[in-house]
């Protein structure tokens, strides 16, 4: 029970304070205790809709939440990710840790390009927002991620949404994603809920922390610190997988 409530509070805070829903971190950390890639990935999904649900209100009462633009893309998230439990259960454990690996060197390899950020914000065709959610939906919560890691670059890249705007848009689309993939996680028989409940519970307390200390660290230290986070994991995942 220790173990657990220190590993979602320590969940809690990264996940707050790089606005991410928290799967990236939780699901490694979980194997390296010794829990099998799927149950892991079902564990992550519950924490994900504590600390998603909580950090969006802590943004929302900052004033850095746009929940009009992200509502779109939240719904096709929530759709494409009801696919992912019957995606995750075609994969052995073994290659959804491949998969995995794949999108941890994506976020460590984006975190060294500068996203250049625009001053006017676009305006994109609700149907293209769709699909770009529902992808990132069906994809993300196959491998327990919540997909802000991906939906931040094309919100800033592509449509030209302010960084931490974007960021707070981020962790709101893990809000849809994360209960869609748990209801599709839970029909499969992926989820251990007393575990998953234990960890979000213990994450909020982490958010809280999280989300006052990202408003008060500057930007380079943020992405720094981000950066040795991912390498860690893509190491680790390389040994487990290779070595």
């Amino acid at each position: 029970m220790i173990e657990l409530v220190f590993l979602g509070t320590t969940v809690g805070i990264l996940s707050g304070f790089f606005g991410i829903g928290g799967g990236t971190i939780l699901v490694p950390l979980l194997l390296i205790i010794g829990y099998e890639t799927k149950v892991a990935i079902g564990i992550a999904v519950v924490q994900m809709v504590f600390s998603s649900v909580y950090g969006s209100y802590l943004n929302h009462k900052k004033g850095t939440l746009d929940s009009a633009m992200i509502g779109v893309i939240g719904v096709g998230g929530f759709i494409g990710a009801l696919l992912s439990g019957g995606i995750a259960s075609s994969f052995d454990d073994e290659t959804l840790e491949v998969i995995f690996l794949l999108f941890a060197i994506f976020a460590l390899l984006r975190l060294f390009f500068k996203t250049k950020e625009e001053l006017t914000q676009r305006k994109v065709n609700k149907v293209v927002l769709f699909v770009i959610g529902f992808a990132l939906g069906a994809i993300s919560m196959t491998i327990g991620v919540g997909g802000s890691i991906l939906l931040v670059p094309i919100l800033v890249g592509f449509l030209h949404v302010p960084l931490k705007k974007a960021i707070s848009a981020g962790l709101f689309f893990v809000v849809f994603s994360s209960i869609a993939g748990l209801i599709s996680h839970a029909k499969i028989g992926h989820v251990d809920f007393e575990t998953g409940a234990i960890i979000g519970l213990a994450s909020l307390f982490g958010v809280y922390l999280g989300i006052h200390l990202k408003d008060k660290v500057g930007v380079v230290i943020q992405k720094r610190l981000l950066v040795i986070f991912y390498f860690l994991v893509v190491a680790y995942l390389i040994q487990r997988i290779f070595i």
